[in-house]
């Protein structure tokens, strides 16, 4: 298992796909490590050791670059979510970035619309959202969505819905800002401590359950997702809207 972790490692490193492969070398360094202690072999382990050390080097690097990447503002992971994958919770997805100098986000998205629409659940999603940056660990305090209008009959209950949200963070101490654009086809999500996640699908990247009492129904980790590709940034200075 340490072998071919590590053979993954080197193929994502080889393909300039830092992020990727900086976990495959730090999860392939624990099991040789692991291997380490139950060999007897002292011939084995001192070969051991020589690869978990040149291993150690090559990530150690790697966290450099990608640290210095994120200085220079030229920071880019990619994430490919296959279709019916899982695994891909708000949480597993922003956690990362969401450090405790957060306190105010920025959403672009023009379907967050009513639940019903086209068999999909949008402002649960971005509800899902909302609950997720209210857990921490970071402070919102405030958040600022920018989405279209509903058309038709939808309108009256996306704007209460919406509105449902709003009032609820507030009980939380959290302000949410709404503003409606006609215009607006772009998905993006920023954090004021310079990370800008984009996904190709917004927030609407999960399918529809198969049932109320099916499982992922809840747990949004064990949801299949629809196939979509998330690109991370780094930027000095977060617009505003």
């Amino acid at each position: 298992a340490g072998a071919e972790t590590m053979k993954r490692a080197v193929e994502l490193d080889l393909a300039s796909r830092f992020q990727e492969s900086l976990v495959c070398y730090q999860e392939g360094i624990d099991l040789l490590l692991q291997v380490v202690k139950a060999t007897k072999d002292e011939a084995k382990k001192h070969r051991y050791r020589q690869k978990i050390s040149e291993y150690m080097t090559r990530a150690e690097d790697i966290k450099k670059h990608t640290e210095k990447e994120k200085k220079d503002s030229k920071y880019h992971k990619q994430i490919r979510i296959e279709e019916n994958a899982t695994g891909f919770s708000y949480e597993k997805l922003f956690q990362e970035y969401l450090t405790e100098t957060v306190s105010e986000v920025w959403v672009e998205d023009p379907y967050i619309r009513h639940i019903h629409q086209a068999s999909r659940y949008l402002l649960y999603n971005f509800l899902r959202f909302c609950e997720m940056l209210v857990k921490g660990p970071c402070k919102v305090k405030t958040i600022h969505l920018l989405t279209s209008y509903d058309e038709g009959s939808g309108r009256s209950q996306q704007t209460s819905g919406l509105e449902e949200i709003q009032q609820s963070l507030r009980n939380y101490g959290v302000t949410l800002n709404v503003v409606f654009s006609s215009s607006i086809h772009d998905r993006e999500i920023r954090f004021n401590n310079g990370w800008m996640i984009k996904i190709g699908r917004g927030l609407d990247y999960f399918k529809k359950p198969l049932g109320r009492f099916s499982i992922g129904y809840c747990d949004f980790d064990l949801r299949p997702c629809h196939e979509t590709t998330v690109d991370v940034f780094h930027t000095k200075h977060t617009k505003k809207m």
